[in-house]
């Protein structure tokens, strides 16, 4: 098999462990716990936020790692936590295990996403294959899909608990191709040659970074979009789940997700080619907003499978447009800028899911959090169209920017 596509299939077995098993298969899960253990809206939701107080806690520690080797043993210690995490969840009924486990599960996503696509993608322009990166973000649609169809399909046969175990153990096969299969990182001194593309690449740097203000727009613009992503993400399941006619239909609207999710990347990039980052943002946040409208008032089995797909479209094409475009304008301190766009978004991914599950809990539907999510995607939009207003000369050199 060419060398290539083997480090890219490793690399979207690594998203499906750490992103569609360890972080997103607790989202169709969610309904059988129900069903079947003492778990709540509120324990739902706060156990979601434990999830992402763990990823943020690796997003803090990552930007500070600069040994290669090291980034690499972690990213491998990051799988084996995701796996073990799985089996946590499997051992014990208990509030306080549960929280420990999502609080490691976040840990694992953090160090398998951030450190295995560093080292995929320091792989990928060393052998001149930059292009292809699109391809190892399938597995974070392709993971979802996975996880909910073993969810649902071990349902009949299973409790609850054997379901995790059965979780960790599809884990723990994807540990070996993986495992085996990411590059070592190596020093790379052909940067240091004449005419290489690392030097070529440079020249990109010269463009000046946008304005203050334009980076405070699109923080904000991308910590709003993080809230509706997490409160569908984390309770879509439960609420098709409510609809009479929908029963045991959750699980597999939440499959349809992963499944339009894992091309998505690849398409968003056509469309920014075409329209610029900023333009296809908006439609996206336009889409996602549409996706929680049909949630929240659709009420008929087509309205919910429009939603879903709309949902998966846009969810990591938002991601990857964002943090695509804080590459490519902030070239000299991409790691450090992404991280401060992270941060915003993973405050929205911590109280989100807490805020909503809490307030369902008290009103007894989750209409008031999708309709406050689809009114900070409206703000998120108007941070948008201010950036487009308020570029600066530099801005204007990126081709469809304005």
């Amino acid at each position: 098999m060419n060398k290539t596509y083997l480090v890219l299939i490793c690399g979207i077995f690594s998203l499906i462990l750490v992103m569609g098993i360890a972080r997103f298969s607790f989202t169709p899960m969610i309904a059988y716990m129900q069903d079947q253990t003492t778990m709540g809206e509120a324990l739902a939701g706060w156990l979601a936020g434990w999830n992402y107080v763990g990823y943020l806690a690796g997003v803090l520690l990552v930007p500070f790692l600069k040994d290669q080797k090291l980034k690499h043993d972690l990213f491998r210690f990051s799988l084996i936590l995701a796996v073990l995490s799985t089996v946590l969840m499997g051992l014990s009924s208990s509030a306080t295990i549960w929280g420990i486990s999502r609080f490691l599960a976040g840990l694992s996503t953090a160090g398998g996403l951030l450190l295995g696509s560093g080292l995929i993608l320091d792989w990928l322009i060393q052998n001149e294959k930059k292009g292809e990166l699109g391809l190892h973000f399938a597995g974070f649609g392709l993971g979802i899909l996975l996880s909910a169809l073993l969810v649902e399909l071990s349902a009949p046969y299973m409790d609850w608990r054997q379901q995790w175990l059965a979780l960790a153990l599809f884990g723990a096969l994807l540990v070996i191709p993986v495992w085996m299969g990411i590059p070592r990182p190596k020093l790379a001194i052909e940067a240091l040659k004449p005419g290489s593309s690392a030097q070529a690449s440079s020249s990109l740097s010269s463009l000046a970074a946008p304005s203050t203000t334009w980076l405070v727009l699109l923080a904000l613009a991308y910590m709003l979009s993080g809230f509706a992503f997490v409160i569908y993400a984390t309770f879509v399941v439960v609420i098709f789940e409510q609809h009479g006619d929908l029963q045991g239909m959750g699980v597999w609207l939440w499959a349809l997700v992963g499944l339009v999710a894992a091309p998505s990347p690849l398409i968003w990039d056509i469309v920014t080619r075409r329209t610029g980052y900023i333009r296809a943002l908006q439609m996206a946040f336009v889409l996602k907003g549409v996706s929680l409208l049909l949630l929240t008032f659709g009420g008929s089995f087509s309205a919910y499978v429009l939603s879903a797909v709309l949902y998966g479209a846009t969810t990591i094409g938002i991601v990857s447009m964002v943090l695509t475009m804080v590459g490519i304008r902030y070239r000299d301190n991409s790691s450090g800028i992404m991280a401060i766009l992270t941060l915003g978004y993973c405050f929205a991914q911590i109280t989100g899911p807490i805020a909503a599950g809490e307030l369902a809990e008290r009103r007894g539907t989750f209409h008031d959090s999708l309709l406050g999510s689809v009114v900070l995607l409206g703000v998120g939009l108007i941070c948008l169209e201010y950036m487009k207003r308020n570029q600066g000369r530099s801005t204007r050199q990126m081709r469809g920017e304005v």
